[in-house]
Parts: structure tokens; C-alpha cells; sequence
């Protein structure tokens, strides 16, 4: 949550508001009746969640979960990653926009420091996970004179650097497009001192855009949705912390689904309203940015997640 909320302009929601393990159970396992095998937690910052490695445990669990990921900051994998592995995560992405700690403290306001996420992925190596994707969100002016040493750091590891265009979701990010820097332009930048060529999606839907290093020193995603908006393929839906169903990370209304996880609840209920929520959807805001259509007041992004 920005600080300027945590100053008295709001708060965190109350524990009793947030869904409970058991309700989360429910609403993956309706989703996974409907074809959905990945499953990711976000935030905010998941590892504050109290009992998190009791809830990876029982959504590792259920069959059809083929892919069960976790986006952290990094900061508490030194003491949590080992438990979150045996309880059958399989994936870590690490949030970390740049190497230089000035500019990561003027990102972060001052929580953490670019040390403690890298003994976070350190941690996480050690852990088993061999490879994680660190998403970087470029902004110009703000850290992209930072970017070439990050891509320098992670080439050769077995980790996946990924460049995110800054985007402007929720309404109190201060987006400005001249603050966007388009991936186009480090892609350039990237093949022009260490070349590279283009790799095949591996799924439908696959957002970042994938090139090897050639001489096989890994590979980097570009993320380009404010350049290159994907809307017409992107099968990403997202479930807030109070059970709110959207199926846009730039959505301004969503789907309430607590009132339909609760013990005597009929499960083909939410299974039903989860699809009508999906067939529904009208969502092309990237495609339609700055149109008399996208004037609607989007969801902040500390409630959405990432």
C-alpha cells in the first residue's frame, strides 16, 4: 500500500475480511474444475501472510494445480523458502527494479535493501529453485539508467531477467507515458552488446516476449503492454484478498465470490458464476488507452495484485 495511506489516508483491510485458507481452497479447486492448472500468489507481499506455508501446502495439493508460482520482494525467503519448497511450491518470481541501492531505496521508500533480496535469491538457489524470474519495472528517468547492469547481473545465472513497461494501473502510481520506455528500445540496447535471438512462446497467452542470449549466457522477457498490448489473448484472471473477481489487472468493477465459498454453499454455484464473470468480459484497455472508453476509475494495484 503507498505510504501516503499508511499515514492515516487508509488502512489495511481487517484479518476477518480477508478470505480464509479454507475459502481459498474452495475458490482454486472451482477454478481448476474449469480448466485453470496455474495458480499465483501476489500481493502486496505474500510472505506476510500468516500461515502462508499451511495454504501452499493445501493448494499444492489439489489435483489439476499443475503450476503453483509465488511473486515476493524477496525480503523473508532466508527464512521461509525452504518451508514454502517442501510444501510443494514450484515457482518464485522476485521483484527488483534495480541493483543500485539509491535508486531502489527512492522505489521502495526506504523498506529493505537491494542485500537482503539478493540473499533472498540466494536463499531460494540453495532452496532448490534454480531459476527465477526477477521482474524489473523500467521507468524512464526513475531507473533505466540502472537496467544494463541488472541484465549484466542475472546473464549467465539460471535466472530470467524480465523488463516491464511501466504501466499505468490503479490511479495513484503518477503514470505519465513519457515515463514509459518501450521495450523495443531495450531490446535494441540488450542485442547490440550481447546479441540475441527470439524464442517460441510456451503457452498461449504468454505475456512477456522471450530471446536466448547466443551465446547461450540464459535468456530475458520483455513485457510490453503499454507498446504492444496482448488483450486479445491474455487469459489472466485475479481474486483480490476479500474474494473480489476481476478478469483485467486494469478492471474498474469486479465479481464478488465470498458470499458463494462459504460451507453450505452449492459449488457448481460459483463454478457457474465464475464462467459467466469470464464470458462476459468486454476488457481491452491497453488496446483502447486514452479513448473516451478507458475513462472508468481502475482498482489500485495494492488491492488487485500484481
Amino acid at each position: 500500500m503507498p505510504r501516503e495511506s499508511l499515514n492515516g489516508n487508509g488502512n489495511f483491510l481487517k484479518r476477518r475480511k480477508l478470505l480464509s485458507d479454507v475459502e481459498i481452497e474452495r475458490l482454486v479447486r472451482a477454478f481448476v474444475d474449469q480448466g485453470v492448472g496455474k495458480i499465483r500468489l501476489t500481493g502486496g507481499e505474500p510472505l506476510l501472510r500468516p500461515g502462508l506455508v499451511n495454504l501452499i501446502e493445501r493448494l499444492s495439493s489439489i489435483s489439476g494445480v499443475g503450476d503453483l508460482a509465488l511473486i515476493t520482494n524477496g525480503i523473508l525467503l532466508p527464512q521461509m523458502v525452504r518451508d514454502l519448497a517442501d510444501a510443494g511450491l514450484g515457482r518464485i518470481t522476485v521483484s527488483l527494479d534495480s541493483l543500485d541501492e539509491k535508486v531502489f531505496n527512492e522505489i521502495t521508500g526506504g523498506q529493505g535493501s537491494v542485500a537482503r533480496v539478493l540473499e533472498g535469491i540466494e536463499a531460494a538457489e540453495k532452496a532448490g529453485f534454480k531459476s527465477l524470474k526477477i521482474n524489473a519495472v523500467v521507468q524512464r528517468n526513475v531507473n533505466d539508467h540502472t537496467i544494463m547492469n541488472l541484465v549484466e547481473y542475472f546473464r549467465g545465472s539460471s535466472h530470467i531477467l524480465r523488463l516491464i513497461e511501466f504501466m499505468d494501473v490503479g490511479n495513484s502510481n503518477n503514470w505519465n507515458p513519457d515515463r514509459v520506455v518501450p521495450g523495443s528500445e531495450w531490446l535494441k540496447r540488450i542485442h547490440d552488446r550481447w546479441p540475441l535471438r527470439p524464442l517460441a512462446s510456451q503457452y498461449s497467452g504468454e505475456t512477456a516476449r522471450r530471446y536466448a542470449f547466443e551465446d547461450g549466457a540464459g535468456e530475458i522477457g520483455l513485457i510490453n503492454s503499454i507498446t504492444e498490448p496482448f488483450c486479445g489473448h491474455c487469459s489472466r484472471a485475479r481474486v483480490t484478498a476479500d474474494g473480489m473477481f476481476y478478469s483485467c489487472l486494469f478492471a474498474s468493477q469486479g465479481t464478488n465470490l465470498r458470499p458463494l465459498l462459504t460451507d453450505d454453499s452449492d459449488p457448481q454455484q460459483l463454478v457457474n458464476l465464475i464462467r459467466r464473470s469470464w464470458a462476459g468480459r468486454k476488457d481491452r484497455y491497453s488496446q483502447n488507452r486514452g479513448s473516451s472508453d478507458n475513462t472508468d476509475f481502475k482498482v489500485e494495484m495494492y488491492h488487485l495484485g500484481g
